[in-house]
């Protein structure tokens, strides 16, 4: 009798094992090798365009990315515009007038649209402006599979703040946002890295630099030639909480692992930031990272595939829009 029953359970088992094969491998490093085969070229060029034009622009197309895949995973609805009777990410308070790059995205899309009809979503469009900013930027450049659909729907303005890691808030925090994406405390550092370019409004670190925790004092850990420079951008008034000053004061448009040098010289802007170095396990991470630039730069690949796979939609999922700001 176990003989007999042994064919059709492996029967089962094998039928059971292609099917998670069929959704694991969706997502594919040669998607769009047929379909759209100049595909790489177009994102390229453009990128490249954006970056020359604003160097600011490879940190703000990266933060894009994050915070699209942050809330309700990557399905580029981060990129929709808000219709008369819902207002969805773009204009909840994280990301309005802070996320930048929409037009980026925008113009790749246009063209990628003459080039393949259809065929490239704006999600997929998304992580590979990321990956190219980054190397653009002096990063690594990582193999990444494609073949994510894009969302009909908008994450609401309380999923966006429920959802996306805030600087104000402490590690513990931040970490369990992380882990409720199926990434872990390793990519947390990792990921926090990319603050090696880019700017931090005045607002999002201004009460480090004049009242930390309420006590009318800057906070005891920073830099005092750090906290100097920040006071002379963001003088402690409200008309400068929007003034931009650089997250990696020495190489702001380099991504490379000075960020990380700077934790170990208290010159971490944001709060949140700093708080690696808190945590036994992180800080360790920290200081792996400033002395092996390389270690950092295959991590940070890594860990980006990880985020950039956030619940996607594959398949017959979601859609391809042919505008990246409304649905179809």
């Amino acid at each position: 009798m176990e003989k007999n029953l042994s064919k059709p359970f492996s029967v089962f088992l094998l039928w059971l094992l292609s099917q998670s094969v069929l959704v694991c491998c969706q997502l594919d490093y040669k998607f769009y090798d047929y379909t759209c085969p100049n595909l790489t070229k177009i994102v390229t060029y453009e990128v490249w365009s954006a970056i020359a034009n604003d160097t600011r622009m490879a940190a703000s197309l990266l933060r894009l990315h994050f915070h699209d895949c942050f809330v309700n995973g990557c399905d580029g609805s981060l990129l929709l515009d808000d219709t008369s009777t819902f207002k969805g990410e773009k204009t909840a308070l994280p990301n309005m007038n802070s996320v930048r790059g929409y037009e980026v995205i925008d113009a790749i899309k246009s063209n990628v649209e003459k080039a393949c009809p259809s065929t490239v979503s704006c999600t997929d469009i998304v992580a590979m402006v990321s990956r190219h900013a980054v190397y653009l930027a002096g990063g690594p450049y990582w193999a990444l599979p494609l073949g994510r659909r894009d969302g009909r729907r908008a994450g609401s303005v309380d999923e966006v703040s429920q959802q996306l890691p805030s600087p104000f808030e402490p590690l513990d925090n931040i970490t369990a946002k992380f882990t409720s994406k199926g990434l872990n405390l390793k990519d947390v550092v990792v990921l926090s890295g990319a603050h090696t370019i880019g700017f931090a409004q005045c607002f999002t670190f201004k009460s480090r630099l004049f009242n930390f925790d309420g006590s009318g004092n800057p906070d005891p850990t920073l830099d005092a030639s750090l906290l100097q420079n920040l006071r002379s951008v963001c003088p402690n008034q409200a008309d400068s909480d929007t003034k931009l000053a650089p997250l990696d004061p020495i190489t702001s448009t380099r991504f490379d692992n000075t960020y990380f040098r700077n934790l170990l010289n208290n010159s971490g802007v944001l709060q949140s930031d700093q708080a690696l170095l808190g945590d036994n396990t992180t800080a360790s991470m920290v200081i792996n990272y400033s002395r092996f630039p390389y270690l950092f730069s295959r991590d940070f690949g890594a860990s980006m595939v990880k985020m950039s796979n956030i619940d996607v939609l594959t398949g017959q999922n979601g859609e391809i829009r042919k505008n990246c700001r409304v649905i179809n």
